[in-house]
């Protein structure tokens, strides 16, 4: 009996393991494309007969850089979407953890009201606005504007309070209550007492808050329109890789994805773990 149970569990975890396997190898083989054709030395070519490129040359990569066109400014583009990315970023974390710690720690008036009103103001996606929010930053004249993405980006970043009220919930009010008897303020035991004792959630909510603005496409398209020298990288890469411009600059924009593609892994494989660490401790309590 227990070599049965023992052989149909070693028969069903082979069976799992075999399907993760096909599946992480579907999963990461687009990826080893990318990575591979990027350095292939045939730029001509959009469609090609191999899987594994021949010839390899970093020629795509420094001609990304060094053949800045007019409208293919890959290094350009990529520095509009840092500035944005960085001031959205901090704009963001800033809001956010603000508004959990206001949710978390203060009682106020109509707090159970503005805590559901935030929940169901983010249920909806955020495309449904976009249009709306192209008339408001024209009626402004800030259409076509790096200020335009980074207001978009973080004006309401507050409402995904969600995780990071969870988890300064999970923080012992003692601590506040001891903090006040000496005489401290509510901004001193936010900056001097929460805030030290919170690394994961503001990592967490730095990641999160810098891949938004870093990979976003529809809005960034919408506001930029056609002025080229306020593209993102994915509103260039997505020029490069178009019908009109794939045969020419496709290897370049393999170049281009993994250059975006790095800031944003390496990012998250050195703070993994306090990003694991927010997430689950943010979802003990709402």
């Amino acid at each position: 009996m227990i070599k049965s149970y023992k052989l149909r569990r070693h028969i069903t975890n082979a069976i799992v393991y075999v399907i993760l396997a096909v599946s992480g190898i579907l999963w990461v083989s687009p990826l080893v494309w990318m990575v591979l054709h990027s350095f292939r030395a045939d730029t001509r070519v959009l469609s090609v007969p191999y899987i594994i490129p021949p010839e390899y040359t970093l020629d795509n990569y420094i001609e990304l850089f060094t053949k800045a066109s007019e409208g293919m400014n890959f290094p350009l583009w990529f520095m509009n979407t840092l500035i944005v990315a960085i001031f959205s970023c901090i704009l963001s974390t800033l809001a956010v953890l603000m508004v959990s710690y206001s949710f978390s720690r203060l009682r106020f008036k109509s707090r159970k009201k503005f805590i559901n009103v935030g929940m169901i103001l983010g249920m909806f996606p955020g495309f449904m606005t976009m249009i709306a929010i192209y008339y408001l930053l024209k009626a402004m004249n800030l259409t076509q504007s790096l200020v335009a993405l980074v207001i978009c980006y973080s004006a309401g970043a507050g409402l995904g309070y969600q995780i990071s009220k969870g988890f300064f919930d999970t923080i012992p009010r003692a601590l506040d209550e001891a903090a006040t008897i000496d005489g401290a303020t509510r901004n001193q035991i936010f900056w001097k007492i929460i805030l030290p004792m919170s690394k994961p959630i503001v990592v967490y909510t730095v990641l999160t808050a810098f891949i938004g603005p870093w990979t976003d496409f529809i809005l960034a398209k919408i506001i930029m329109g056609t002025e080229t020298d306020m593209y993102t990288v994915a509103i260039g890469l997505q020029k490069m890789a178009s019908a009109t411009n794939a045969n020419e600059y496709f290897t370049r924009f393999l170049a281009g994805s993994v250059i975006v593609a790095v800031p944003i892994t390496l990012l998250f494989l050195k703070l993994q773990n306090y990003y694991v660490e927010g997430v689950t401790a943010g979802g003990v309590k709402g």
